[in-house]
């Protein structure tokens, strides 16, 4: 059940639900292991022909495209799960009676208001920890 979005009826778009399954899968301990140990076979066998130029290009090719690949794969499963965070951590404000409810939007505040928000929460924390 797609909508107009072109989300599915899980509410994650097709290529979210397959980034997050690939940062699921890469982050097994089986994944990492067959890494290395594919890793190691591609280095015997080019010892075993010498290291021929064009086979160390197409190993140089593939890790950088890899890594390159993971770099954002990662960076979009961390971005959605800190804003997850993010909104739990507003409505946890919202709901205490003596929160200081500016700081729910400080995310997007420019930098000065978040720099005074930061003196004023040291200076708060800073009397309380003479309190004890």
């Amino acid at each position: 059940m797609s909508s107009g979005s072109g989300t599915t009826s899980t509410g994650k778009r097709p290529t979210s639900r397959l980034l997050h399954v690939l940062d699921d899968l890469s982050s097994t301990s089986w994944v990492a292991l067959t890494i290395v140990g594919l890793d190691l076979l591609w280095v015997l066998f080019s010892l075993w022909l010498q290291f021929p130029t064009r086979l160390e290009r197409v190993f140089q090719t593939l890790v950088a495209a890899i890594t390159l690949a993971m770099v954002f794969v990662i960076q979009h499963t961390q971005a959605r799960e800190q804003e997850a965070t993010q909104r739990k951590l507003d409505e946890i404000l919202a709901a205490l009676p003596d929160a200081d409810n500016s700081v729910i939007s400080l995310e997007d505040a420019p930098d000065d208001q978040l720099r005074a928000t930061a003196r004023k929460h040291r200076e708060v924390r800073d009397s309380h920890v003479g309190d004890d």
